[in-house]
């Protein structure tokens, strides 16, 4: 919950002074989660989910699979906490709640860029991503949902472009949003090949411009 109620506070004020020990247990393990999972994305980045083994990233962290699966109990735990510690760091950059129109857009190739400095992320969701497809990988729903989400939310921006008068005629808000979300994915497979010839940034901005209407000073 992003917001506590005053009870709540008290109880967990109550519990740190009873118990200081926690508090530096709690954070141990949250530390120790965090490896966890960056070793966990080297691991399914490079050989993929299927291949990856729950032995290879207890090894990377210096613990027994055992351990590992004390803090996750099975490699699709583990798999879930990965892909949500993406999402996180995709909604610090673009938050739905905060940004609309142009600005979510912008957001986007904002994205873009924090994704360039890092490319394991990037080999992570490609390979995924392609993984998926399979209707038995654990991650098949969460793909599904994503790419839902995702293109629901380009299309509420565009749409937003459109009642604001910034989107050019003969566009649809639909339409505009799958190709969006078709270059971003696209780019990536792209820049991993040749990261010295593609600039997905500037891609998907030039993409927006051909949706906006050109501003007149």
């Amino acid at each position: 919950m992003l917001l506590a109620t005053l009870s709540d506070m008290s109880s967990e004020g109550i519990e740190a002074v009873a118990r200081p020990r926690k508090r530096g247990e709690y954070a141990k393990t949250r530390a120790r989660r965090q490896e966890i999972l960056e070793a966990a994305l080297q691991v399914f980045a490079a050989s993929g989910y299927r291949n990856g083994s729950l032995r290879e990233v207890a090894e990377r962290v210096g613990m027994s699979e055992a351990g590992l699966l004390h803090h996750f109990p099975s490699k699709v735990a583990l798999l879930e906490g990965v892909l949500r510690t993406r999402d996180d760091q995709s909604f610090d950059i673009v938050s739905p709640e905060l940004l609309h129109g142009a600005a979510l857009l912008e957001g986007l190739a904002a994205l873009a860029e924090y994704n360039s400095t890092v490319p394991g992320i990037v080999e992570l969701f490609c390979i995924l991503s392609a993984e998926a497809t399979a209707s038995d990988h654990p991650a098949h729903e969460y793909f599904q949902e994503r790419y839902r989400v995702t293109v629901e939310l380009v299309e509420r921006a565009v749409q937003e472009m459109a009642d604001a008068g910034q989107l050019r005629g003969g566009t649809t808000p639909q339409s505009a949003a799958r190709t969006m979300v078709a270059l971003m994915d696209g780019l990536q497979v792209q820049w991993l090949l040749d990261r010295d010839s593609v600039d997905m940034p500037s891609e998907i901005r030039n993409y927006v411009a051909t949706l906006t209407v050109p501003h007149v000073s």
